[in-house]
């Protein structure tokens, strides 16, 4: 007896494989360390009160950045500070940011700097359940599978960050990440920050993660 399955529309198969595609994407949101390098000279433990600064022209962005990352710092148990409240408005020029500096009392000054976005494009293959030819018995099953092309497109944001010892304008570290899709500043910035964070917690230059 052969066995019959109900055919699937083919409109139908092709929208459920992108909407699995767009799914798979979606949930892949996160960000990675790329490279990073510190000064090994530096020994002096933890640094105890940070200026947060985000380079860019978008005000707000850089606001929501600095403020969770400050957020972050002090969660550690570690003094913090958002650049806006001592650098003016859009990119400072160096004397701006050594008066920033040097009101703010920081002995570490953080830059955070976004390089670039670039969207790359992705072709795969998935093999999707096709309507089954009858009187074929299980062979009308197994032949009722094909391949759907599936095209992926995506953004990777690169940043560097770096950052100083106050004293001396020394730079100790610097880190460039990769965040895979980004969505907006306030989802991605957290999972960026203990990224960050954690890098630097290696080299003793922030406290480690509480709990």
């Amino acid at each position: 007896m052969a066995i019959r399955t109900p055919a699937i529309p083919i409109a139908a198969i092709r929208a459920l494989a992108i909407a699995a595609a767009l799914t798979l994407v979606a949930g892949c949101a996160s960000t990675t360390l790329r490279d990073s390098w510190a000064d090994a000279s530096y020994t002096r433990g933890p640094f105890k009160k940070w200026l947060v600064v985000g380079v860019g022209a978008d005000f707000a962005a850089k606001r929501t950045f600095e403020d969770i990352m400050v957020a972050k710092l002090r969660a550690r148990g570690v003094e913090a500070l958002p650049g806006y409240n001592y650098l003016p408005p859009g990119r400072a020029n160096e004397s701006q940011l050594d008066g920033g500096v040097v009101r703010s009392g920081a002995d570490a000054l953080m830059l955070v700097h976004l390089r670039r976005v670039q969207t790359r494009t992705e072709v795969t293959q998935t093999m999707v359940p096709g309507p089954a030819y009858p009187g074929f018995g299980w062979y009308g099953v197994y032949g009722g599978w094909y391949s759907v092309p599936e095209l992926r497109q995506y953004d990777i944001a690169t940043v560097e960050t770096t950052v100083y010892a106050v004293y001396g304008k020394q730079l100790v570290w610097s880190g460039v990440t990769d965040t895979f899709d980004p969505r907006s500043v306030a989802q991605e910035a957290p999972g960026f920050c203990d990224v960050v964070l954690g890098a630097l917690a290696q080299h003793a230059m922030v406290p480690p993660a509480k709990g």
